[in-house]
């Protein structure tokens, strides 16, 4: 058995992405179109595994 570690292959016509031209493009975009409030997922569907984590998160001081 090998213990060596292995690393993906990538390919090189993969093209490599620049987050902060990708971040300008975003908010350009958001711009254009008025600058929205996107609503925020009401919550009534969450299933109660994530209840009790964002109890934990609560209950740790922290906010969600």
């Amino acid at each position: 058995m090998n213990s060596e570690s292995r690393t993906s292959k990538t390919d090189d016509a993969e093209p490599v992405i620049d987050m902060a031209e990708l971040g300008a493009r975003l908010a350009a975009r958001k711009q254009e179109i008025g600058n929205p409030e996107l609503p925020r997922n009401s919550g009534k569907r969450r299933t109660s595994s994530k209840k009790s984590l964002l109890k934990a998160i609560k209950a740790a001081g922290g906010t969600w």
